[in-house]
């Protein structure tokens, strides 16, 4: 297996998160922080380990992401991607396994901008008929 030299980007919403991969026994790091103190719930944990349970490769690499904007959801999907991209680059027979659970597409809804005149992007101020 061929590690990458550069880091895998992952995109969602705001967030962007650069990936590492690195040969080791598992551990990830994000923002210098263990995965169960940055993402504290369940969930969000099982869903960034996803392309690792996917490829079984849980144990085999340590993982070390740098993630910036957006909400937690947000950086937990962007360094999803980011490791699925990394992963494939390590093994290329990764990637039929990793694009049928859709982990390669990048998700492109962002927040819609403000429009001059309004209050938000779609509200409208209360119409007054008298």
């Amino acid at each position: 297996m061929t590690l990458p030299e550069k880091p895998s980007t992952g995109r969602r919403k705001n967030a962007i998160a650069r990936v590492f991969l690195r040969n080791g026994n598992g551990q990830i790091k994000i923002n210098g922080r263990d995965l169960e103190d940055y993402f504290p719930t369940i969930t969000v944990q099982n869903q960034l380990v996803l392309p690792l349970t996917l490829t079984n490769t849980r144990q085999s690499f340590d993982i070390l992401v740098n993630a910036t904007g957006g909400g937690i959801t947000g950086q937990m999907g962007a360094a999803r991607m980011g490791i699925a991209r990394a992963l494939i680059i390590a093994n290329p027979e990764f990637r039929p396994v990793l694009k049928k659970a859709g982990l390669l597409t990048r998700d492109p809804r962002m927040k819609e901008r403000k429009k001059p005149g309004r209050p938000g992007a779609r509200k409208r101020f209360q119409f007054s008929k008298r």
